[in-house]
């Protein structure tokens, strides 16, 4: 737990410097800046993504996540949680409620949060959040100059998140293969390019909603293996 406890302190201290130099910055700076985060965010899904093994595997994950995720309505709750909160400061500092669920799902779903996660818990191996940890502490200065103080809410998810996979993973040893978390990363690098898809005001797509995919791939993935080696 110690790595993630690491990354949330990166987070709230790039988002405090954020919010001071935000003031400093242009408009039309901030709207060139965020695009040009969106364009690193899509890259990164990409990376991600293309590392896929069985494609059938992801299309099901993602169908069924969705379905999920849909029946749930993730993405409305975060963003009522983070309006909640908008509402509660009056709205200083930005529009919280984008700010808290764009820099969650940033730092949240990507491969080195997952992947670091379970490194973590298996392995007692920080290096990968703490390497994250530098990734996100800049990141969340870039996000809160743009976004506003809502990005230092997102602490909180990574430290709720990765803090559970960490703790997870001790348990599932066995069932956390390489092929499956290689598998995980890349649906989580599809959800990543449809947040950048968002962020550059392409599409609207319920990101939140997708997130059940990650946890539903690990549980369908013995059965889609099977198939796929029967149908070869």
């Amino acid at each position: 737990m110690l790595a993630t406890v690491v990354n949330s302190i990166a987070i709230i201290l790039g988002s405090i410097i954020g919010v001071f130099v935000k003031g400093g910055i242009p408009k039309r700076f901030n709207e060139t800046i965020m695009k040009g985060i969106s364009l690193c965010v899509l890259l990164i899904g990409l990376q991600d993504a293309v590392k896929t093994q069985n494609i059938i595997l992801i299309i099901f994950s993602i169908v069924i996540g969705a379905i999920i995720g849909e029946l749930i309505d993730i993405d409305k709750k975060l963003k009522q949680l983070g309006d909640s909160i908008e509402n509660k400061l009056k709205g200083r500092g930005g529009k919280i409620s984008e700010g808290f669920v764009t820099s969650s799902l940033v730092f949240c779903v990507g491969a080195m949060a997952i992947v670091g996660s379970f490194e973590a818990g298996i392995s007692g191996k920080y290096e990968t959040i703490f390497s994250k940890s530098i990734i996100d502490g800049i990141t969340s200065i870039i996000f809160s100059s743009t976004l506003g103080i809502g990005v230092i809410l997102s602490a909180v998810t990574v430290f709720i998140y990765q803090g559970t996979l960490t703790l997870a993973s001790v348990g599932l040893k066995s069932v956390l293969t390489a092929a499956i978390i290689n598998e995980m990363t890349a649906a989580g690098g599809l959800i990543i390019i449809g947040l950048s898809l968002n962020l550059m005001g392409v599409t609207k797509i319920k990101v939140a909603n997708l997130l059940p995919a990650l946890c539903v791939l690990p549980l369908i993935y013995p059965l889609i293996n099977k198939i796929m080696i029967f149908i070869k």
